[in-house]
């Protein structure tokens, strides 16, 4: 059996193998060549945002990532897409800006990684062998304390050696020395507290059962090593991005009220508003501020947002990413329509924790949604259709986000582009 598989039933990868799966974790980026070529200039604008965010943390195994998926798109996954040559001023200062700081940066990274791993995976070999070490010792102590119990627990004889019976010539019984017997003592002649090993005669001696019962004590104890060997070392961590879960999306409190007092014009006259939900990252959890609302049209089901441009500069000038959209259904339900689907899924390929908030003021209700990873995302991506069109049931599409948390301290603001 080699060392990486030997490795591997220890519960520890390799450090050149870790290093490999986050790489390996930065490569995982398509492109959907029905999506606009410059939403992936704009993802890669907040790819580098949130790398930049890790990096400044200390948090370096998901910068190290992010910087990866950055290059991979830029350097090799952008090329499929058929509107490729039609950026080419960008593509050039983009790959200027991976040439000169991008590639450096993660090569150091990887170079710091690999040294962290190479400690942690030498501690923990270190570990196994002071734990195997201890468990050989436990194992002796074991033996010895068992052979001692058995010793002790083997009751010698209680008629003296010098002890026998005198037999006259015709074979006929006598009596035995009762002098001899008076030198043999029993447990019970011992006062409490007595010292057997001041009493004469200690050969004859009974085994005590304080005795017995500290051999057995010593038999039946195993103390708990010092090392405990299910605190292996977490080289998975769960808040990396390698764990592939989703990071948590903080919403201030008071966001579907504020949103639906802008919307109320519209909603009054039965039409949609829509927005987009940007904010920022903080040690590995994303959090809303701000709800941008573009210059857009809308219908009684529709809302289309118009100079996208402008919302793109809102969010350089204030270093924001974008973490969703929310809008109304001014006389329905809280669900995500077959229009819905096809823009939700636009945010969350380049987000994949981005969530779409429906606001439903006729049945006061609200919905938070996101596409099922494993299904939804894949077949709205290679949908074709536009416009309201059926799509099936089951599997579901869409489903309730699980990775919100309501802030009821935190208040959002707004930047209204519509004015």
């Amino acid at each position: 059996m080699s060392k990486a598989v030997n490795n591997m039933n220890m519960g520890v990868v390799e450090p050149q193998q870790r290093i490999k799966n986050l790489s390996h974790c930065g490569n995982l980026i398509d492109v959907d060549k029905n999506m606009k070529v410059s939403r992936y200039y704009r993802a890669g604008t907040e790819i580098l945002r949130m790398a930049n965010v890790y990096l400044n943390e200390g948090d370096h195994e998901n910068a190290f990532i992010l910087y990866m998926r950055y290059m991979t798109l830029f350097i090799e996954k952008i090329r499929q897409h058929p509107d490729y040559g039609s950026v080419k001023a960008e593509v050039k200062a983009i790959n200027k800006t991976i040439k000169d700081e991008i590639m450096p940066t993660t090569e150091k990274l990887r170079n710091k990684l690999l040294a962290q791993y190479q400690r942690e995976y030498e501690q923990f070999l270190a570990n196994k062998e002071a734990e195997r070490m201890r468990e050989q010792e436990r194992e002796r102590q074991q033996q010895m304390a068992n052979k001692k119990a058995a010793t002790a627990s083997s009751i010698p004889s209680l008629i003296p050696a010098n002890l026998h019976v005198q037999m006259d010539p015709s074979s006929q019984p006598t009596a035995p020395d009762l002098n001899l017997l008076d030198q043999v003592v029993y447990p019970n002649d011992f006062p409490t507290g007595t010292n057997r090993n001041n009493l004469p005669n200690s050969g004859l001696l009974l085994p005590m059962a304080a005795e017995a019962g500290a051999a057995d004590k010593i038999a039946n104890s195993s103390s708990k090593p010092a090392f405990d060997r299910s605190r292996k070392p977490q080289f998975n961590r769960t808040d990396s991005l390698l764990a592939g879960s989703l990071r948590c999306v903080n919403v201030p409190g008071d966001t579907m009220d504020v949103f639906l007092k802008l919307a109320h014009a519209n909603t009054s006259n039965n039409i949609e508003t829509c927005g987009v939900l940007a904010g920022h990252l903080a040690h590995n959890e994303l959090y809303i501020t701000h709800i941008i609302a573009p210059q857009q049209q809308g219908t009684p089901d529709s809302c289309n947002t118009m100079h996208e441009e402008q919302i793109f500069d809102v969010q350089d000038q204030m270093q924001l990413i974008t973490l969703g959209w929310i809008h109304t259904h001014p006389s329905q339900t809280a669900f995500l329509s077959s229009v819905d689907l096809h823009t939700h899924c636009s945010y969350q390929m380049m987000m994949p924790e981005a969530i779409a908030i429906v606001c439903a003021p006729k049945y006061n209700t609200t919905g938070f949604f996101l596409l099922t990873p494993h299904y939804g995302l894949d077949y709205i991506a290679q949908c074709r259709q536009s416009g309201f069109h059926p799509h099936p049931n089951d599997p579901p599409l869409f489903m309730d986000a699980q990775h919100i948390k309501i802030d009821a301290q935190t208040k959002i603001k707004v930047i209204d582009l519509r004015r």
